[in-house]
């Protein structure tokens, strides 16, 4: 590959901004250099959310959130360089995930969906954009998901020691780093997917800052038991999941059946299910003797 400068954006399952990365990658390493955050706007947020959860939309629709999208990642990389003063002859290439929409990695015809114009972030910033990079996995006979297991061999694989790497966004995911073994990775449910989105729907908070609210609640068993008793928890890996499945209506066929429960110890039981599955796979998966946390829902302070 050539050396030199890099930019990477994300948005994620979350949908809590657009993140861009600018790092120097060569051979053997990866350096960041600088970073930010780009909102996304209520209205694209709520647009990509409403296809997750399966409501309907013509041709149209989706073409106008693929451009929309597309001059959002734009909008991002173009204030990345601004900031650190770059030209497009600076930077390499440009690799653009793009935002799920759908992700169905079993069935007659497993498929995964990503939107978001590469063409125009390239034609705006004047750089080689990469991406597409779920499906040639999928054609292959994998999942398509996670995407970043390679990448944590790559920096973070040690020789002896047994690793896993937890990546806790929207959805959780582990990475198995084990001497001696291919590197596996797989999505153990949701991370801060249900979290959000119930904090959202009763308070108008995009999130649970420092578990304030779910620490005014307290864990409801019998909820919890039900919710863990989903299929996806005990189905072995690889498996990956999405908005598709691990949604708002996911979540109201449990609540209807324990009609006045305190909003707050709804969040404290979906704050403990995010914290059971994750634990159950590690510990299914054989433990490790390191396990290390990323994510935009990894604790911050104890």
């Amino acid at each position: 590959m050539k050396s030199g400068r890099y930019i990477g954006v994300m948005s994620g399952t979350s949908l809590d901004g657009v993140d861009v990365v600018l790092a120097v990658i060569d051979e053997n390493s990866v350096t960041q250099l600088a970073s930010l955050s780009w909102p996304i706007p209520i209205a694209v947020k709520e647009a990509v959310l409403a296809i997750c959860q399966g409501q309907p939309l013509t041709l149209s629709q989706l073409g106008q959130l693929d451009n929309r999208l597309g001059n959002l990642f734009a909008d991002a990389v173009l204030a990345l360089m601004s900031q650190e003063k770059l030209a497009a002859q600076d930077i390499v290439a440009i690799g653009c995930h793009g935002q799920t929409v759908w992700h169905e990695p079993t069935g007659d015809a497993p498929h995964t969906m990503q939107i978001g114009d590469n063409n125009i972030i390239a034609a705006r910033t004047g750089v080689s954009v990469v991406g597409d990079f779920r499906r040639r996995d999928m054609a292959l006979g994998g999942q398509g998901a996670p995407l970043v297991p390679a990448f944590h061999q790559a920096l973070l694989a040690h020789v002896s020691e047994r690793r896993m790497i937890l990546n806790i966004g929207g959805i959780a995911n582990l990475s198995l780093l084990i001497p001696g073994q291919p590197v596996r990775g797989f999505d153990t449910g949701p991370g801060n997917m249900l979290i959000d989105a119930w904090i959202w729907r009763n308070l108008g908070k995009p999130y649970d800052k420092d578990a304030e609210w779910a620490n005014e609640g307290k864990v409801i068993l019998p909820l919890l038991q039900d919710m863990l008793n989903d299929p996806y928890f005990a189905a072995p890996a690889p498996k990956s999941t999405g908005r598709e499945y691990f949604n708002y209506g996911w979540l109201s066929q449990f609540l209807a059946r324990y009609p006045g429960l305190r909003a707050q110890d709804v969040q404290a039981t979906l704050t403990e299910l995010t914290a059971v599955t994750i634990s159950e796979q590690v510990l299914l998966s054989g433990g490790c003797e390191r396990l290390l946390v990323c994510g935009g829902g990894a604790v911050t302070r104890w």
